[in-house]
């Protein structure tokens, strides 16, 4: 699965698309310049239980350690990734 982001400066995604529909999506907003606050988790049907929340939030961890930002779990399913997975925790 390819995990994708767009990215507006306020707000933006991460997300998967097969045949160009959009199949999971992770959503976030900026909390000023050094943070995202991970809000909404959504993933279709179709890919329940392949892991495609899983990489759309070890895709937001690639991210903020690349702009050197900490991320916020609001969204329970981000924060039970992150519960579980202690590699994850530098950018909390």
């Amino acid at each position: 699965m390819d995990v994708k982001q767009k990215d507006n400066t306020e707000k933006g995604m991460f997300y998967i698309e097969q045949d160009g529909k959009l199949m999971a999506e992770m959503t976030y907003v900026w909390a000023g310049t050094d943070r995202i606050i991970i809000d909404h988790t959504a993933v279709n049907e179709a890919l329940k239980g392949m892991g495609a929340g899983k990489q759309m939030v070890t895709k937001a961890v690639e991210f903020a350690r690349e702009k050197g930002i900490k991320i916020i779990p609001l969204c329970p399913f981000a924060k039970s990734v992150f519960d579980k997975v202690t590699e994850f925790k530098d950018v909390l």
